[in-house]
């Protein structure tokens, strides 16, 4: 069994998000087409979000029926994606075979530094193109095993929400879609941007770390409770010990059971959801720019500077100093951020993704 670990990808300098494409053709998921159209054609300037060219392209202008059995009438064909940057790939079916034409048009968008995405079982078509090859890659839980065996030349990431490698990214399945592309304006925009779209989506803007697909485990029917409490509590308690010890006496349960029932409910357990919560509140404090270093560690609960480093380091792929130049909040009215670049690093080399630990 792989090891889940969640390390964010640096974006290489030089890519930027201006445009982006949904693809569609007979047959798409109605759910992933819509959270392509949401998170990256709606115009959220108001938020100080950037706007975003974003068009519906297919293989040729006309009409295509939705799964569900409307239609979705498409203005664009293949050539809008020869000046792309986010080319996004929504739920096409398990048998899926991309034509030449889309497969050239795929691999000469990735040549010239464009971006794919593919949501759910758009994994199928993406791999059929031959692009995933030798990479990493995720789709729908259900459809693991049918992957697996038709594209063995991938690797398969089980179970997890996401898998970023890019100039290539791959989701499980519908709700995992909106984290992914969530991911992909975090890393174009800044959290700033993730957080409004986010807040406006009434989703949170950020699952990663030991988040899994679906739980497990089903919970017990004598344990009608849920740890929401704890978690809320834990939350506005993020700079004092979180140990399950202290998680487990503030849920009135052992430490054995409280670890059982958090990783049934969350999917993850205690220590990296607590982790997965100060890198948050880290983030956030050092967006406002107004704490030293020192004083968000404290504030974040990792104790000192030294420790914050080590774990943003891991996680983001950036030291704090390093991200607040890029996404501090600008304190003179002039804006919200920086240039949403992704700042460059001097920690590990670019790793995927996962979005499950």
């Amino acid at each position: 069994m792989s090891r889940r670990r969640s390390r964010q990808t640096p974006e290489p300098a030089g890519w930027r998000l201006r445009s982006a494409a949904v693809f569609v053709d007979h047959g798409v998921g109605a759910f992933e087409f819509a959270v392509g159209c949401e998170v990256f054609g709606t115009d959220r300037r108001d938020d100080g979000v950037p706007l975003v060219d974003f068009r519906i392209c297919g293989p040729t202008p006309g009409s295509y029926r939705a799964q569900p059995g409307f239609t979705i009438g498409v203005e664009h064909g293949l050539d809008t994606l020869a000046t792309t940057d986010l080319i996004i790939i929504p739920a096409l079916g398990l048998d899926y075979v991309p034509s030449p034409a889309f497969t050239d048009a795929l691999r000469a968008a990735v040549a010239r530094g464009a971006r794919v995405i593919s949501l759910c079982t758009g994994a199928f078509a993406l791999a059929r193109t031959g692009l995933l090859d030798g990479r990493r890659a995720a789709t729908h839980w259900r459809h693991e095993a049918a992957f697996a065996a038709a594209f063995p030349q991938v690797e398969l990431v089980r179970g997890v929400l996401f898998v970023a490698d890019p100039p290539l990214m791959t989701s499980a399945g519908t709700a995992a879609a909106i984290d992914l592309c969530l991911h992909v304006v975090r890393e174009a925009h800044g959290p700033h941007a993730a957080v409004a779209i986010g807040r406006r989506m009434v989703v949170p803007p950020q699952r990663d770390g030991g988040q899994a697909q679906f739980v497990q485990t089903p919970l017990r029917a004598v344990q009608a409770s849920t740890l929401a409490p704890v978690l809320d509590w834990a939350s506005r308690h993020l700079d004092t010990d979180l140990s399950v010890a202290v998680l487990a006496r503030q849920a009135a349960m052992s430490e054995r059971t409280f670890a059982r029932r958090f990783r049934d409910e969350t999917g993850t357990t205690p220590h990296q959801w607590v982790l997965t919560q100060r890198l948050a509140l880290a983030e956030r404090l050092l967006e406002r720019g107004d704490m030293s270093i020192e004083s968000v560690a404290q504030a974040s609960g990792f104790g000192s500077a030294t420790m914050l480093r080590h774990h943003f380091g891991r996680a983001r792929g950036v030291t704090p100093t390093s991200y607040r130049r890029a996404f501090g909040i600008v304190t003179d009215g002039a804006g919200t951020g920086g240039s949403g670049s992704r700042p460059s690093s001097s920690g590990p080399t670019p790793t995927t993704h996962r979005s499950a630990s």
